[in-house]
């Protein structure tokens, strides 16, 4: 699980150590995610399956895509499909993936690399394995995360981020037991590259065996923790928690969770996205590729997708680019 690594955490920027009179967040809720199939056949995990649209707000759906190593000829991806309504973000930890949209947008993703699509009143898109990659096989795992947009942007005009690993703010914790990739928001005061309409945190953490991390954390998000890989503890009170997990933190000012000193020969250290943003509060209308406020406006979007007003799907595919 490469993504983004340095040589040595101890030359980055620290978090700050956090205050005596902080909050701790409870653990809310702790979920399993059940195991399905996305596009054209691909494995993925329903992170945020079994917890209520209010906690999860503003956040609407999460995959674990993979982890999986395709045979040759196995890699798989999506057909042409919409969106209206939200943002689409997808973070790519191991492997490679193709996106191209029915505005021309697009490009190819690898390691620690995110697309970010808004696609606000509407497009088109594919998401897709290189053709050298579906030849090949090799290593594929990733994420992708809906954001909900408030009802005054969801029918802005579309757009795309395109977000080189390399661009994240990495920090470490106190001890340098942590590693931390801050995608987008603001994280102990280091900013992110995404660029969001809902305020919103994400990270992404390398939590070293026996480390604890206490990551300060806007009172005024929500707090969700999922595992990648390893097991430790989250909360104060120390909630076991493990791959394919999601806490689900109460109020307060700090998100603790520790990696446990013993893990799986074959998984060196525990790997935890956490994402957290303002609530939105606003009524949701979800069903299938769209999201909106209300069931007229699913119906509007479906209507509107078989007239052909999303866009329409181009002639040629996107090259491979660098």
């Amino acid at each position: 699980m490469p993504a983004i690594t340095v040589d040595d955490v101890l030359v980055l920027p620290r978090l700050p150590r956090v205050e005596e009179a902080a909050r701790f967040r409870p653990v809310r809720r702790l979920t399993t995610a059940p195991s399905g199939y996305e596009g054209e056949g691909f494995p993925v995990r329903r992170a945020f399956a079994g917890v209520p649209l209010n906690e999860l707000d503003p956040f609407i759906h999460l995959d674990q895509m993979g982890e999986v190593d395709y045979a040759p000829g196995e890699p798989k991806g999506t057909p042409w499909h919409p969106h209206r309504g939200f943002e689409t973000v997808t973070y790519m930890i191991d492997g490679i993936m193709d996106h191209q949209d029915s505005l021309g947008g697009g490009g190819t993703i690898t390691d620690g690399d995110t697309q970010w699509m808004t696609a606000g009143q509407g497009i088109l898109h594919i998401e897709a394995p290189p053709e050298h990659l579906v030849t090949s096989g090799g290593l594929f795992h990733g994420l992708q995360l809906w954001v909900n947009l408030p009802r005054a942007a969801k029918m802005i005009t579309p757009k795309y981020q395109d977000i080189r690993g390399r661009e994240s703010a990495l920090l470490t914790s106190a001890d340098g037991g942590s590693l931390i990739r801050v995608i987008a928001g603001e994280v102990g005061g280091h900013a992110g590259p995404g660029s969001t309409f809902t305020p919103i945190n994400l990270a992404h953490v390398t939590l070293q065996p026996g480390a604890q991390l206490d990551l300060p954390w806007q009172p005024d998000y929500n707090a969700l923790v999922y595992v990648l890989a390893g097991r430790g503890t989250a909360g104060a009170e120390k909630r076991p928690i493990q791959i394919g997990q999601l806490a689900a933190y109460g109020p307060g000012d700090v998100i603790r969770v520790a990696a446990d000193a013993a893990q799986d020969s074959n998984i060196p250290a525990m790997e935890l996205f956490i994402m957290g943003g303002r609530p939105i509060r606003e009524p949701v209308a979800h069903y299938g590729p769209f999201v909106m406020n209300t069931k007229e406006e699913l119906a509007q979007a479906f209507e509107d997708f078989q007239k052909g007003r999303l866009g329409v799907v181009p002639a040629g595919r996107l090259p491979h680019t660098d």
